[in-house]
């Protein structure tokens, strides 16, 4: 037996076990403390119990609202979804554009590949109260932040 563990290769099997095993104990973890919680409080909203969140789906994906009459579910996918969209795509159009010039133009490349460095390091939630304050609540803002999540990554891979 081969007790050499570092640079071990290990089965495509084992691989799939290993990686699905933490999601398994944050599984187990929240239907403990769901368990625990409801016991102390049937109507607590902080941890439902899979029963309840599996009720509330079907609720949200198949009964009206009682406002509008949309089916809020898929609504609001919807919503996200052109919102994902409309982001990744101007964040696409950019970051090819900078990084084609980025990696072919040296001068460019001195000028802008530090300062993209940088930004790919600012976490994109930390912008978020700067881009409501210049931008408001409306769907400029949710782009703006999708693609400028998106973009430096982008920018960087490509240069």
């Amino acid at each position: 037996m081969r007790l050499r563990m570092i640079n071990a290769k290990v089965s495509r099997g084992s691989a799939l076990f290993l990686g699905g095993l933490p999601f398994l104990f944050v599984a187990i973890a929240y239907l403990i403390a769901s368990a625990q919680r409801l016991a102390v409080n049937p109507s607590d909203k902080l941890l439902p119990s899979p029963a309840q969140m599996w009720s509330a789906f079907l609720d949200l994906a198949t009964v009206p609202d009682k406002r509008s009459g949309d089916l809020i579910l898929w609504v609001d996918t919807y919503a996200s979804l052109l919102r994902l969209s409309a982001g990744v795509g101007v964040a696409t159009v950019a970051a090819l554009s900078l990084g084609i010039a980025i990696g072919f133009i040296p001068r460019v490349r001195a000028f802008l590949l530090p300062f993209v460095t940088v930004v790919c390091v600012i976490p994109p939630l930390a912008l978020l109260p700067i881009l409501f304050i210049a931008l408001g609540l409306g769907e400029t803002a949710k782009i703006t932040l999708i693609a400028v999540g998106v973009a430096p990554v982008m920018v960087r891979d490509i240069a």
